[in-house]
């Protein structure tokens, strides 16, 4: 992978369909001097220029011929065959396509397949259903039109009037897709008496006929609870907990089988809000039982509960009305958890979480249309909300309404006419090729034959489903089969998708503002409320906000667009589409430019100009591997000039250097790296890189001086030599030998072998980085999470966002400083065992919780030496970016005494491996700091004559 991808593509995230910038990305004049989109010939490619955006109509005659409208990205185009294809060819990036049925992370057991279990239904269609026109008014006062923004190009051809609803047949049996894992069938037997009576929709009860009611609920919040095991049939009661700063009607349950009164965790929110004014003023006792055992101990518990109407509450006090108000609440909270548990519905809360916390604390980058959009979205009915939520966690992009069914909608055909605006219907007088590959991908090969039996076209029993499509799709594009999507409309019935506002505004409040990153989605609550993830415990404390205003997010999300369309390009090989993202890049990168909080340095990695600099990065490496080294100089100076603190310098200078190297230009090469010594931002490994150039380069009769670096760099590093029989020998694969057992292995094992025998005696483990960055995420732990403003803006970030920057140490030195002289004076165990049992589990960047077990950890920090650990913590908190990476592959241990002992780290080499400069410069900064450090090279025994 080229250097710089990987980044890139966290940066990203998951890729978006709908692009809105891309036609304005790859047709606009470009202000780059370097001739990058050149064709084999070094022409330059022809672009044609963006049209007005509010241009309408799919063909429109001008002076220079007709527009039509792309397929792909929406924009217009000019019509001519040439024009068209050059653009299709540019912008055309089709995903994979959708199966039939699908999950999402909402609905995973995270169980092995056979524990999951499938509910097949019928989904019934009512037969010659008549469309709704546009004069029906249903759902009128739900229904609002979003007005276009001049932010983003969109052209929804399809309609996104008041819903138009198609013809549907009556449809073949489907499967419904399954609740999550807390969503699970009753097998408990009755065992409450005949005498009691459920609770039944629009059942009002007086007081007095309350005795024996059964409530049927659920217990929630059970990582709150005091006992984690519970079992089928066991008694319970309710007791209200007003003191709780959560939720003041909050209901706990406690077990009435414990003499202690063990409580077991809460009733649902919805319940307990009208339950709890009934307890707290008519005085009203409720017990019950466990009706079905959970398989975890966060799993929700289904209980029942009934009224234990002993305490009667006096006459006077009782107020009718309100009674029967509550009572009826009661009725309905519970109706509404009848099919499905809360937990089924806690992704709706979260997307409602998610909303309200962008729209208060980022309103001033949304326009007026987005703020009502959003404001609107959380006024619709919760059938419409769950099923909008529901349809944007799948792929899509368009889904047949007749294999989409969810317990949780109770009626998705209104809530997909109250979705005008955030959903779209497939319409046959608009639908373009793209439309018609994806929804003939939504039918059944048993369907598409049928549609080619309508046709009266020969079918072959044996053609695959891409066959029938192609064989469809070809006579409609050719303009000989006009009727076929009303056809294929007649069989899927009626197919949505998420329209493009929609799109595009719930990805930019949801990546872009809430979680600030490409890597997290609305799964990172699911994966909290199932106890999978638990994050760190901090405070956000915002003082400055992290785009200035809306033209930074908007440049910074076009930017995204550049880098998304770059990766897409190296994926499909489209060299001539990377050197266009590489040149937009580079003319947009401006000099010293900042468009994010000046008082907040490391907010620099949330503007355009930063991407930017990454996608031109990436294009350095493309040069360079398609040896294009006078394009890669030009970029590489450019990047040298426009940015003058920045941690990548120094990988930068090393390249430049490299390359003029490659042009046949020595001198220059070497002036480019002693001017990259004296550059502060250049470190660690890149430092090593170019002082060793140096040396390289810099003999008579170019230099006469040595340079006073030049026993530093050339100290010997103990080597060890051992040999091993080998299992491969061959270039590009990594060798694998034969160890004492006959086993095959690595060469690293083959080298703890080696030293826990003959070697020594000593334990260790194969660890890189890994074990030292655990072992400084648990000694700096507080430090890392202390109150520092502006670096925490959500509660689902496992590091601060300045985390790796020289921000870090400095904002922090006293609490850093306070901590490495505690850990210099002998006490880094204590510390360590105690950051282990309090944050056990909780995610944090480089802990590594399942690696090593706390005994390894503890040997290691107590052989390692209290001042040799304070130095290599001070170097990873001063520069994290540089040092986290590169270290030695073992580090090994023993002890001399109970409390003491010695370390070593060794970096172990194969026949055909040599140290990377990183590699290097982590050795020679160990042996400053006191460590013992050794070189292992293995190499194959000799064969035998």
């Amino acid at each position: 992978m080229l250097r710089g991808r990987e980044s890139l593509v966290r940066l990203v995230g998951k890729r978006r369909r709908f692009l809105p910038n891309r036609l304005a990305i790859l047709s606009s004049p470009l202000e780059s001097t370097l001739n990058l989109c050149s064709d084999e010939h070094c022409k330059p490619l022809a672009v044609e220029k963006n049209r007005d955006a509010h241009e309408h109509g799919d063909i429109e005659s001008s002076a220079s011929g007709k527009y039509v409208t792309c397929p792909v990205c929406g924009s217009r185009v000019n019509g001519e065959d040439s024009i068209i294809n050059s653009h299709l060819d540019a912008c055309l990036s089709r995903g994979r396509k959708r199966k039939l049925t699908q999950s999402t992370l909402l609905q995973l057991n995270f169980c092995s397949r056979s524990k999951v279990q499938h509910q097949s239904h019928v989904l019934k269609s009512e037969k010659n259903e008549s469309s709704v026109g546009p004069g029906d008014s249903l759902m009128h006062r739900n229904v609002h039109k979003l007005p276009k923004d001049a932010s983003h190009i969109e052209n929804d051809e399809i309609i996104c009037e008041p819903l138009v609803e198609c013809s549907i047949r009556p449809q073949k049996d489907c499967l419904l897709d399954t609740l999550n894992n807390c969503e699970r069938t009753n097998d408990a037997s009755e065992i409450c008496s005949p005498k009691n009576k459920r609770i039944t929709s629009g059942m009002v009860t007086a007081k007095d006929d309350l005795s024996g009611m059964i409530l049927q609920t659920f217990i929630v919040g059970r990582k709150f609870s005091d006992e984690k095991e519970l079992n089928l049939g066991e008694s319970i009661s309710l007791e209200r907990d007003p003191t709780n700063v959560n939720d003041p009607n909050a209901i706990k349950v406690i077990s009435a089988d414990s003499e202690c009164c063990k409580m077991l965790g809460f009733l649902p929110r919805e319940l307990a809000q009208f339950l709890s004014p009934l307890i707290e003023k008519y005085c009203l006792n409720f017990k019950g039982f466990v009706t079905t055992a959970p398989r975890s101990s966060v799993d929700v518990v289904p209980i029942e509960v009934m009224c234990d109407n002993n305490k009667l509450f006096h006459e006077n006090n009782f107020d009718v009305e309100e009674f029967k108000n509550l009572w009826t609440s009661i009725q309905k909270a519970i109706d509404s958890t009848k099919n499905f548990t809360p937990n089924a519905l806690k992704y709706q809360k979260n997307f409602s979480l998610l909303v309200q916390e962008v729209l208060q604390g980022y309103s001033h980058l949304l326009s007026d249309d987005e703020k009502q959009f959003l404001d609107v979205f959380s006024s619709l009915s919760d059938d419409s909300q769950r099923l909008f939520i529901r349809l944007y966690m799948r792929k899509g992009p368009w889904f047949r309404m007749s294999c989409t069914s969810y317990k949780e909608v109770l009626d998705p055909k209104q809530a997909v006419k109250e979705l005008s605006g955030y959903l779209c219907c497939f319409a046959t007088n608009e639908a373009d090729n793209t439309d018609m590959i994806q929804i003939l991908n939504l039918l059944t090969v048993s369907e598409l034959r049928e549609v080619m039996c309508m046709l009266k076209k020969n079918c072959n029993s044996s053609m695959r489903k891409d066959d029938l499509v192609a064989s469809l799709l070809s006579p409609y594009e050719d303009g000989l089969c006009p009727l076929l999507p009303d056809l294929i409309l007649g069989i899927a019935g009626l197919c949505t998708r998420i329209s493009s506002k929609a799109e595009l505004l719930i990805w930019r409040a949801e990546v872009r503002l809430f979680f600030l990153n490409g890597e997290q989605d609305l799964s990172a609550f699911l994966l909290v409320d199932m106890g999978i993830v638990k994050y760190p415990t901090y405070s956000c404390i915002i003082t400055d906000q992290i785009f200035l205003d809306r033209n930074d997010l908007l440049a910074y999300e076009e930017a995204i667009e550049v880098a998304q369309l770059i990766d897409q390009a190296l994926d499909e090989k489209d060299n001539k589409m990377v050197l266009r993202c590489v040149s937009v890049a580079d003319s947009r990168v401006q000099p010293n430019t900042c468009t994010t909080s000046e008082s907040v340095a490391f907010f620099s990695s949330f503007s355009a100009s930063w991407i930017y600099s990454k996608v031109v990065s990436l294009g350095v490496s493309f040069l360079e591997r398609e040896n294009r080294y006078n394009d890669a100089v030009l970029l590489l100076k450019r990047l040298l000039n426009c940015y003058t603190r920045d941690g990548r310098r120094g990988y930068w200078t090393l390249r430049l250097s490299i390359d003029l190297e490659h042009l046949g230009y020595p001198s220059e090469s070497l002036s480019v790296a002693e001017r990259g010594l004296l550059d502060p931002w250049v470190r660690a490994g890149s430092r090593m890189g170019l002082q060793r150039r140096i040396l390289r380069l810099g003999k008579p009769p170019r230099r006469w001086k040595i340079p006073s670096f030049a026993d530093s760099i050339k100290r010997k590093i103990t080597e060890v030599h051992i040999q091993g029989r080998p299992l491969n020998c061959e270039t590009g694969m990594k060798s694998r030998f034969y160890g004492e057992s006959g086993e095959q292995c690595s060469v690293e094992q083959l080298a703890l072998e080696y030293y826990s025998a003959e070697g020594g005696g000593w334990q260790g483990v194969h660890s890189e980085s890994g074990i030292w960055l655990t072992i400084f995420g648990l000694l700096l732990w507080d430090a890392i999470f202390s109150d520092v403003p502006n670096v925490f803006r959500t509660k689902f970030q496992t590091a601060p966002l300045d985390f790796g920057t020289d921000s870090f140490y400095l904002l922090r030195q006293n609490s850093i400083e306070s901590q490495l002289q505690k850990i210099q004076e002998g006490m880094g165990e204590e510390i360590l065992i105690t950051s282990w049992e309090s944050h056990k589990g909780t995610a944090c960047n480089g802990v590594h919780w399942d690696r090593h077990s706390l005994a390894e950890l503890r040997a290691a920090v107590t052989c390692i030496g209290g001042p040799c650990m304070a130095s290599l913590c001070r170097h990873l908190a001063q520069d994290y970016q540089s040092w986290s990476s590169g270290m030695p592959d073992l580090l090994l241990w023993r002890f001399n005494s109970e409390y003491s002992g010695e370390a070593k780290l060794v970096e172990v080499k194969g026949p055909r491996d040599r140290l990377s400069e990183q590699q290097r410069a982590w050795l020679l900064l160990l042996m400053d700091c006191g460590f013992i450090t050794e070189v292992c090279k293995i190499t194959p025994m000799p064969k035998l004559a």
